[in-house]
């Protein structure tokens, strides 16, 4: 079983950058972005809404866990590249809390975190796996899903970022980043990209050379986050509310 499923761990398609599968799972994230949160609203009573949310906690929750539990029977598990921390993956296991207990305090972190990645995840995806195999499904799960998931508890659960949300996500965005700079020291490992740009293309590789490129990352994460906030401005402005029986 360990043979079988590291031969299967190492052997796929390469991803093709804007290639059809990669287009096909940007066209499906901006379906599901729009239309799940809006029909959960207006055509679901709230036990069904709950469920649907439940449903999408637990989707994003395992999907970290899985891979690892995948590289450890496969016997590639690598403390220096598969603990969660990077950002998405200790999201991905934050999420559930947010989805199912409906913890805010967990929300107004994950939400500007997640919407501030989502964007680079989209065009420059950091997998070299293309469909159908598990890393494919397992980034755009860690990315895509868990963004529909945070519009979907914005508009659903009218759970709402502010300006002082914005500002915990940035302080907990940087005491992250002091997270990865002891966990690479300790471990000569290059979490969170600090040590190091990722090997494929990326918005890092416009930012300057290292370690400045860490300084400059920090304003446009603050850029994100802003235009984070404009989206959840936009939905409130714009999202049909409407009552659902219970």
């Amino acid at each position: 079983m360990r043979s079988a499923i590291a031969e299967y761990l190492n052997t796929y398609t390469p991803f093709e950058l804007f290639g059809v599968s990669h287009w096909a799972s940007i066209l499906l994230f901006l379906f599901l972005v729009i239309w799940l949160p809006w029909f959960a609203k207006n055509h679901l009573n709230q036990n069904s809404q709950r469920q649907v949310g439940i449903f999408l906690g637990i989707l994003v929750g395992i999907n970290y866990p899985l891979w690892v539990i995948l590289e450890w029977i496969g016997g590639s598990f690598d403390v220096s590249l598969h603990l969660p921390v990077h950002l998405c993956r200790l999201a991905n296991l934050l999420l559930p809390l947010v989805m199912i207990k409906r913890n805010f305090r967990i929300f107004e972190i994950l939400y500007f975190w997640g919407l501030s990645g989502v964007f680079q995840g989209m065009i420059t995806p950091d997998i070299a796996q293309d469909f159908p195999h598990f890393h494919y499904f397992r980034f755009f799960v860690g990315h895509n899903l868990m963004v529909v998931a945070l519009i979907y508890a914005v508009v659903v659960y009218e759970m709402k970022p502010t300006l002082a949300s914005l500002k915990k996500a940035f302080i907990a965005l940087n005491a992250f980043l002091l997270l990865a700079c002891v966990t690479n020291l300790l471990l000569d490992s290059n979490y969170f990209w600090i040590m190091g740009k990722p090997p494929i293309a990326s918005l890092l590789d416009y930012l300057g050379p290292w370690p400045w490129y860490i300084l400059s990352a920090e304003f446009v994460a603050l850029a994100h986050f802003g235009f984070a906030y404009f989206i959840y401005t936009m939905i409130e402005k714009y999202s049909i509310k409407k009552a659902v029986k219970p």
